[in-house]
């Protein structure tokens, strides 16, 4: 479909061709190919190249690169609508995880790896902005509780298909892989000519900008980038290397998450919306404290595989209450502000995740749980700042400080 349609004329179209159609729909495609490849991104690493702690903690830093670069959406958009920079995001990701067993070394790997890792980034970044510029702040905390519920249900596919189908019918990464990232692909492609171009009531700023009054919100996306890197390249690996799980196994770790995910993510979209985002972020940190924290016990005093398999679940449960830090910026940002500023944030959130994994993997040959501990320490300082936001956070009231500076009572 061609053309341009304003947000307020959405309605008049076909339920599937409205804007939160689209955004379910790429919520759905994303997962596909992202999903295959981290659900077989341990063992295959391990397998086809030997890896280490190091090589594995290298990988992760290369693949956060593209992250970190995020403010390079600015100059992109300028030239390219944010809606269809998303969906060649998705195309390029959805191409390159197809082809990633084909270069089974450690150059191979690393290329592809970052590669993808553009189309994940960028796609991550504009679609965070079409989100808070499509939804009414009213709807954005129960909508992002769905879209959420949706990128589960599609990684629920994908894992309960490789964990079922992966010994019986011999599958290989090859096969999975280019299945996998050919789905994503192909979804978007279909995307592209379906929807026509929707056009937002407020026009974006294509400039970089960097505002004194969201520094909450950056601090928050900062430690948030360093704690998230911590267990995607850490937590995973612990169950392969220490406890010898297959590719069938952590994937049937990971369908335990998504099961949970699908019911639970919906209630805590409606958990935000009633109870505000600095009592949700706090029980979300709160809680991760206490399992990063848990995570150095496996290893300093021994514990074993059930508790450290439970603690992956809880895990996965408290990052879920981050769509509050989405929220929370839909609620102090001038909208004009949102497309450059989600640019801007996915960047300081990667700086972290950048130049983490290589130390920290060093690290690891040394005391994994120390690793850990590490990350509990930044669950802690995040859980510091988010008592920082208001109840009620309105542009001039960012923050509780705020109150020095005649804004409203909390």
């Amino acid at each position: 479909m061609t053309g341009t349609v304003h947000l307020s004329d959405a309605s008049k179209l076909p339920k599937w061709q409205r804007p939160i159609a689209l955004l379910f729909l790429m919520a759905f495609a994303m997962p596909i190919a992202f999903s295959v490849w981290l659900a077989l991104l341990n063992n295959f690493v391990v397998e086809a190249a030997n890896f280490d702690g190091v090589d594995i903690g290298l990988l992760h830093a290369i693949r956060e690169i593209p992250g970190f670069l995020a403010v390079g959406v600015i100059a992109v958009i300028i030239f390219v609508r944010e809606q269809v920079l998303a969906i060649f995001s998705l195309i390029l990701l959805g191409v390159t995880t197809s082809i990633t067993a084909q270069f089974p070394e450690l150059q191979g790997i690393l290329v592809l790896t970052f590669l993808s890792s553009v189309g994940f980034h960028y796609y991550e970044t504009v679609n965070q902005s079409l989100q808070l510029q499509w939804l009414s702040k009213d709807r954005a905390p129960q909508a992002l509780g769905w879209l959420m519920a949706a990128g589960s249900a599609a990684t629920f596919v994908v894992y309960f298909v490789i964990m079922v189908l992966w010994e019986p019918l011999g599958l290989t990464y090859n096969i999975v892989y280019l299945i996998g990232g050919g789905i994503t692909a192909a979804v978007a492609v279909f995307a592209r000519f379906a929807y026509p171009q929707f056009e937002a009531p407020h026009s974006q700023n294509k400039s970089l900008i960097l505002r004194r009054r969201y520094w909450l919100y950056y601090a928050l996306q900062f430690m948030s980038g360093a704690r998230r890197q911590i267990f995607m390249v850490f937590a995973g690996f612990m169950m392969v290397e220490r406890f010898g799980f297959e590719v069938h196994e952590l994937t049937g770790l990971y369908l335990i998450n998504l099961i949970v995910n699908i019911f639970i993510a919906p209630v805590l979209g409606k958990v935000v919306a009633v109870y505000g985002e600095r009592k949700a972020l706090v029980f979300e940190y709160a809680g991760l404290v206490i399992v990063f924290l848990s995570y150095g016990g496996v290893y300093f005093f021994g514990w074993g595989i059930l508790i450290a398999a439970m603690l992956y679940v809880m895990d996965h449960i408290f990052f879920g209450l981050a769509l509050a830090l989405k929220t929370y910026f839909q609620k102090i940002a001038s909208p004009s502000d949102i497309a450059p500023t989600a640019a801007v944030a996915f960047t300081i959130n990667h700086i972290a995740a950048v130049g983490l994994p290589v130390p920290l993997g060093l690290l690891w040959l040394v005391s994994p749980a120390l690793v850990f501990f590490i990350a509990a320490g930044i669950a802690a300082t995040s859980l510091l700042l988010s008592l920082l936001i208001p109840r009620y956070p309105v542009p001039g009231y960012e923050t509780r400080l705020s109150i020095f500076l005649s804004a409203p009572a909390d």
